[in-house]
């Protein structure tokens, strides 16, 4: 059985003692709450003491960075798009800056092992999807792929 691993990327516009960030990083919390809660997450990757990639961290405003695995496309895809997170992108642009030009907010790929996902892993699916775009080898929900490499419509 495959799993669905997603890593994002965000910016915030705001110092972390800002009152929009630390409204940001309550509602992350009640929106990571509510993703255990859905019995489809897998796993939560802690960014402590991840090394990121210089380009991945240069710019201004502190970097936020998940690293998730979920059972499957389908129930990250609709966690993504329902309750509180929904909340939480339609907010998105009070606490966090844009990216520069090609760099996607999150990238999307398959892994057959919980073991093989990692934040170097992560970094490399990114890079990659900035230099080719999507493929099965790293995609986002608009050009997905399912777990053999077909391209998919989710809905």
């Amino acid at each position: 059985m495959a799993f669905a691993a997603i890593l994002t990327v965000g910016r915030l516009k705001h110092s972390e003692e800002h009152p929009a960030s630390r409204e940001f990083f309550e509602a992350g919390n009640e929106v990571m709450r509510e993703a255990a809660k859905t019995g489809h997450l897998i796993k939560e990757f802690s960014p402590n003491r991840a090394k990121f990639p210089e380009e991945t961290i240069k710019g201004e405003g502190t970097p936020i960075l998940t690293l998730t695995v979920w059972k499957n496309l389908q129930s990250l895809y609709q966690f993504t798009y329902s309750g509180l997170h929904r909340q939480a992108l339609q907010d998105r642009n009070k606490w966090f800056g844009p990216l520069p030009e090609r760099q996607p907010n999150y990238v999307v790929w398959w892994t057959d092992m919980l073991s093989d996902v990692s934040w170097k892993e992560a970094f490399k699916r990114y890079d990659f999807y900035i230099q080719h775009g999507p493929d099965s080898f790293a995609f986002d929900f608009r050009h997905a792929f399912d777990q053999f490499g077909d391209p998919i419509l989710l809905k």
